[in-house]
């Protein structure tokens, strides 16, 4: 009999279920500040909307200013330029095609722009439109709604309001991806990158105003006229009204007995330099907040600062992109679970810097090809992006990898000479005198071991990939030279 106790006259519960964790969600909401109404709506916590008591229409208009909307077009354009698309991985191949089709059709610069909507509002919801074509269900389109229609209740789900519910409506599954940036429980609306460019560009705008104030103030000449002490104050109005003219078209007329004097505002710039740097101030907490880096504001910027904010803006990006591939993915698996089966493997959607990753492929394939790989030129189109036409015909894998065909006549074909042909070509890129060097040492050492240390020896100051590509054609040598020795039983 298992132990236990009696928690009612009705009820054992034994202690191994006592020590089971609890599957119920203990810190919710409802339990600490009570019930927030009929829907249970959660207000965005955003400080600078909460305080204003408006909605994210104010960030909508902060995207007016030049500057503003300049960052923002710059860090949409960094994901833009990124290369994007399907990795097969696990998925089968009528999954794969299925998916990729369907992509083709969508407008996706547009759809990757709207998408990142979200790290400026924190939050984005995307509206799919599904249609039925040839018995299947997919996307033909994909559109982002205005953020202040939508809300979250205290289960951070997603509500909608309409004019026939002001309360707001849930949303079916499968119609709206959203992407939200830095979401958590206690924020699900996101962080809005925008809220940290309000109060900035409010003073910009505001010191902008003074400025154009106090440049027409004292960036002219004053123009002071002296009258005689027992003057009338209609002639002294008549003065003032000439002088005003005067001002406008450098022309008055003033009594005889009267006298005009220029003064210049002297001391004056350094006190007009205080708003151009307030505004340039507040276009750096633009700068940063939007690109993460302040280098196109400023014009004593080092070049090991700009540097560092080039890496910081490519940190954002990343971010960024991560979104755009979130909110795909999303709609990869709901298109292929709609289609086929909610157990089959989805093909990954991605973002990457061209630069990066075909450097990278490039020297995997080249290490590839030198153990031994043949690839065709299929693969090259699929991996390099590249079109009909790029690529010639394919050469055959001996002539591909460096191996002669040992069925040929010897007296016709000498492998070592072949060999040595083909590593002329490889190590191209070195100094061509290491050829004969290697060649003498394939010769002259016993083992692979005594030929290893040799190379080790000479090339010990060489850079390591150029040193790998120096070994590995020398260990091609000596193993074509070990298989002519036996074809010909020396």
């Amino acid at each position: 009999m298992s132990k236990g106790i009696w928690v009612s006259p009705n009820e054992f519960v034994s202690f191994a279920e006592l020590k089971r964790p609890s599957k119920e969600v203990i810190a919710t909401r409802s339990r600490v500040n009570g019930s927030l109404g009929i829907t249970g709506a959660l207000p965005n916590p955003d400080p600078v909307l909460r305080k204003m008591g408006k909605s994210i229409q104010v960030y909508r208009d902060l995207t007016a200013d030049a500057h503003v909307g300049g960052c923002v077009r710059r860090r949409k354009s960094a994901v833009l330029a990124l290369e994007y698309g399907f990795d097969r991985e696990s998925a089968s191949a009528p999954v794969s095609d299925f998916i990729d089709k369907v992509f083709a059709k969508l407008r996706m610069r547009t759809l990757i722009s709207e998408a990142l909507d979200a790290p400026l509002y924190g939050y984005t919801p995307l509206e799919v439109m599904w249609e039925d074509i040839d018995d299947r269900i997919v996307p033909v389109q994909v559109v982002a709604k205005p953020a202040e229609w939508f809300f979250f209740d205290d289960e951070n789900r997603l509500r909608m309001r309409t004019k026939d519910n002001k309360d707001g409506i849930l949303l079916p599954e499968r119609k709206f991806i959203l992407v939200r940036q830095d979401a958590t429980y206690e924020n699900p609306y996101g962080i809005a990158d925008l809220s940290r460019c309000f109060w900035p560009t409010t003073f910009k705008r505001g010191g902008f105003e003074f400025w154009l104030k106090f440049t027409e103030k004292y960036g002219s000449p004053f123009l002071v006229g002296k009258h005689p002490r027992n003057t009338h104050n209609s002639e002294v109005d008549a003065l003032l009204d000439s002088l005003e003219a005067m001002v406008q078209d450098a022309v008055a007329a003033i009594p005889d007995d009267s006298s005009i004097e220029i003064l210049e505002a002297a001391g004056k710039g350094s006190s007009a330099d205080i708003y151009e740097r307030l505004m340039m101030f507040c276009r750096s907490e633009v700068s940063i907040a939007l690109t993460g880096t302040n280098q196109t504001t400023e014009a004593d910027t080092t070049n090991a600062i700009a540097q560092a904010g080039l890496t910081v803006s490519e940190d954002i990006r990343d971010a960024d992109a991560e979104l755009v591939s979130e909110a795909m993915n999303t709609l990869a698996r709901w298109t292929v679970e709609l289609n086929f089966s909610e157990d089959e493997n989805v093909p990954v959607w991605s973002m990457w810097s061209p630069e990066t990753i075909d450097k990278t492929l490039a020297e995997r394939d080249q290490i590839l090809k030198t153990a031994g790989a043949n690839f065709t030129n299929a693969y090259f189109m699929r991996e390099y992006n590249l079109k009909e036409g790029d690529l010639g015909e394919q050469l055959p894998p001996s002539a591909g990898m460096g191996y002669p065909s040992f069925a040929e006549n010897p007296q016709k074909h000498d492998p070592i000479k072949a060999a040595a042909d083909q590593l002329s070509r490889e190590t191209q890129p070195i100094v061509d005198g290491w050829l004969e060097r290697i060649r003498y040492f394939a010769e002259k050492s016993k083992s692979m071991e005594e030929l290893q240390e040799r190379l080790l020896e000479e090339f010990d100051n060489l850079p390591e990939e150029e040193l790998a590509q120096a070994m590995a054609s020398a260990f091609t040598a000596i193993n074509l030279q070990g298989r002519d020795e036996v074809n010909h039983g020396h």
